[in-house]
């Protein structure tokens, strides 16, 4: 695999590498992918940090990707957006990578394999990342916390449509009690508490009807985020939330509320 630092300044390669990038296969699993924004003042002894965004339902992946470019020039950020697409395994999923397991795939392990080439092509620090997903990709983000809360730095959560509780006596999803026959792991409730966490929603987004037809009458989108702030605060969490006026259920409508929460974590 070719590392941007191994290109001669004036090779085409650098300008295909930073910016807006291509779509790469990820590395085990090219049924999935994801492409990248790196800024231009790159270089290979940046170390830049890494925010991973992850898509919704509808896996609008290049707006995206797009409205988190101010943010990643302003800090010198590589936003990362997988793209995890629908119809594997059933012609009609759209679900698939929500619960993080699917017709054998690990969508988690599939990010972490992600991250180890970002670090590998642009020399990125991916230790830890910052995480933001809406709608399906926010019941991705906490989900993957639960999992693997020693490589989230902080995770905003932007309006999802159902929840995972941190709650051993309820299975997965709804609960955290068969991780470690499902996943091979233990949640963590006192590790998953010390990571920074956003809940945000849109305050025209009650989400009723959509969830009553996606065969889950009687929930909405605030009662479950409040379920999730209630499980995280249980435990010692720190958690903001915030609701914006006048947004309904839009990545781009809750993305000034995710970006500030980043830049009050990158000013310390």
């Amino acid at each position: 695999m070719i590392r941007v630092e191994d290109l001669p300044a004036a090779h085409p390669g650098r300008r295909l590498l930073t910016g807006r990038t291509p779509f790469f296969a990820a590395p085990t699993e090219p049924r999935c992918s994801y492409c990248a924004y790196v800024p231009r003042t790159w270089t290979p002894g940046a170390r830049m940090p890494v925010l991973v965004a992850v898509h919704g339902t509808g896996r609008n992946v290049g707006a995206l990707r797009e409205g988190l470019i101010p943010f990643a020039d302003r800090h010198d950020v590589i936003v990362v957006t997988p793209l995890f697409p629908a119809g594997i395994g059933d012609p009609d999923d759209v679900h698939n990578y929500k619960t993080l397991d699917a017709y054998g795939i690990r969508f988690d392990l599939v990010l972490l394999e992600i991250l180890d080439q970002v670090r590998e092509r642009w020399n990125a620090r991916v230790d830890t990342v910052m995480l933001c997903g809406h709608s399906g990709g926010g019941q991705f983000a906490h989900r993957f916390l639960y999992l693997h809360p020693e490589r989230v730095e902080a995770v905003a959560v932007s309006a999802p449509g159902s929840v995972t509780v941190l709650d051993s006596a309820r299975a997965w999803p709804d609960g955290t009690g068969d991780t470690q026959s499902r996943f091979g792991s233990t949640v963590d409730p006192t590790a998953v508490a010390g990571v920074p966490v956003l809940l945000v929603i849109g305050a025209d987004d009650d989400g009723r009807a959509d969830l009553a037809a996606m065969g889950e009458p009687g929930r909405s989108r605030p009662a479950e985020l409040a379920r999730l702030a209630a499980s995280l605060r249980a435990h010692g969490a720190a958690v903001r939330t915030a609701e914006v006026p006048g947004v309904g259920h839009s990545a781009a409508g809750t993305q000034p509320s995710v970006t500030a929460f980043f830049d009050d974590l990158l000013a310390g």
